[in-house]
């Protein structure tokens, strides 16, 4: 996947390809689980996985932006909105909002920004 990555952000056309946008997808979802990081503490700091920075960006690239009407309220973009927070164990208070690629952690409560 890291490989994938690496090759499409040097070469955009590159993403023409399923098998890119496939590995670019599948690093969102592992982000999204909080099984990859963009940031990791380390004893100097914290550590940029680059790579990884580079699937968000190119995430965007390869979505379309799409409408989507919860009235009262119309959100355009190019990410989904994160659901299912009651099986993810995190409470969401009205308002609050998070998009898919966000990790929520368990018993994490989400409020309005």
């Amino acid at each position: 996947m890291k490989e994938l990555i690496l090759e499409a952000w040097s070469n955009h056309e590159l993403l023409k390809d399923a098998k890119y946008t496939d590995a670019v997808r599948a690093a969102i979802e592992e982000v999204d689980k909080g099984r990859l990081r963009v940031a990791s503490p380390s004893e100097k700091g914290w550590v940029v996985n680059e790579w990884v920075k580079q699937a968000i960006l190119l995430y965007f690239s390869i979505q379309p932006i799409q409408t989507w009407d919860v009235p009262p309220f119309e959100f355009y973009d190019k990410m989904l909105l994160k659901k299912n927070y009651k099986e993810l164990g995190v409470r969401a208070v009205p308002h609050a909002v998070a998009r898919y690629g966000a990790y929520l952690a368990k018993n994490v409560v989400l409020m309005p920004s």
